[in-house]
């Protein structure tokens, strides 16, 4: 076919990628369901002979008799007519094609390309990430799980029953499991692909830092007297859980990931900004309000501080308690009056 007339019919689908490629083989082209026209689609919102694309010349420009012209759509005799992006196509109608102009027939959208369009450039291919190796998968898996039963046993008293662990392992497991499926189903949505164990082992790779965190610098705290330690521990799950999701949508959206690592920064300042704010109403700024295991005492690597020194410590609150005593007394001096 000669340059001026060589043009290719797309076929897109929901999400506006090109599922088919036809290659137009001669002008005017038919399109329907029936075996005659020349490009035939499996639409049942389409007639036999539902339109037709021409090579028109406009009516200024003079004719040059090599088939060159502006390409035109033409709506036949059907039910369901067509449409140009808002704008309703009824049958008997023409309509001039911009280039790239994508149109709907029926159910189906179509997108013509001719050669001297101009064409997109060429994107620069993804790199696709490989699997791990179910090896590794699987060991890091038995890592994470025997810190949750560690965590566990340091939770619980002497001779506990195994429900207990077993509570403590499989409902964790479970949900880590259906979080990495549903991100599979995403991506599966976007990118046509299901990468179920790499989404598994993202997750596995964070939740497991997140526990080893969560042994590691509590014991350093306790050792090194150091309880800035502690503060680092509170901002390690924020942290950490915007680091997932970051990690989950690049393999979503694989060339966002500037705008996904300003959107994640986002939402981790938000987070903390409410996590400082939860810390200065409940009083307490470093690790967690309470401690419900000590350390064994042969990590303590620091000399331990006199008691006449937390005595001082706690000196300045004694004013402040002794004025809420003094508050609850007379509230119930108060309320003792009333009831004579």
């Amino acid at each position: 076919m000669d340059g001026s007339k060589a043009a290719v019919i797309e076929v897109l689908g929901r999400d506006g990628l090109v599922r088919a490629v036809y290659r137009v083989q001669a002008w005017p082209v038919s399109i329907g369901r029936s075996p005659a026209c020349d490009l035939v689609l499996d639409d049942v919102h389409l007639a036999a002979e539902h339109a037709r694309l021409e090579l028109a010349q406009a009516a200024c420009e003079p004719a040059e008799g090599d088939g060159s012209g502006r390409p035109r759509l033409s709506l036949l005799d059907s039910l369901n007519g067509g449409w140009l992006g808002r704008r309703r196509l009824a049958a008997g109608s023409s309509v001039e094609l911009a280039p790239g102009a994508v149109f709907q027939l029926g159910a189906t959208s179509l997108r013509l390309r001719r050669d001297q369009d101009t064409l997109p450039p060429e994107r620069l291919l993804d790199r696709v990430v490989a699997p791990p190796a179910p090896g590794a998968l699987l060991g890091l898996m038995g890592l994470w799980l025997a810190l949750l039963g560690l965590d566990r046993w340091s939770g619980l008293n002497p001779g506990a029953p195994w429900v207990d662990y077993a509570a403590a392992l499989l409902l964790p497991l479970a949900l880590l499991l259906v979080w990495a499926a549903l991100w599979a189903l995403v991506t599966q949505l976007f990118q046509h692909r299901f990468p179920f164990a790499l989404h598994l082992w993202r997750a596995v790779c964070v939740v497991t830092g997140l526990q080893l965190l969560g042994f590691v610098l509590p014991g350093l705290a306790y050792s090194f007297s150091a309880r800035s330690l502690l503060a680092l521990e509170a901002l390690s799950l924020p942290v950490g859980l915007g680091l997932l999701l970051w990690w989950h949508a690049q393999l979503v959206w694989p060339r966002g990931r500037r705008a996904l690592a300003w959107v994640g920064a986002g939402l981790l300042l938000g987070s903390m900004t409410l996590l400082a704010a939860k810390r200065a109403q409940q009083q307490y700024w470093f690790g967690p309000p309470y401690i419900s295991a000590l350390p064994p005492p042969v990590l303590r690597l620091t000399a331990p501080k006199p008691p006449q020194q937390l005595l001082e410590s706690l000196r300045p609150l004694e004013a402040e308690l002794a004025r809420e005593a003094a508050k609850d007394d007379d509230a119930d001096l108060a309320e003792g009056t009333s009831e004579d």
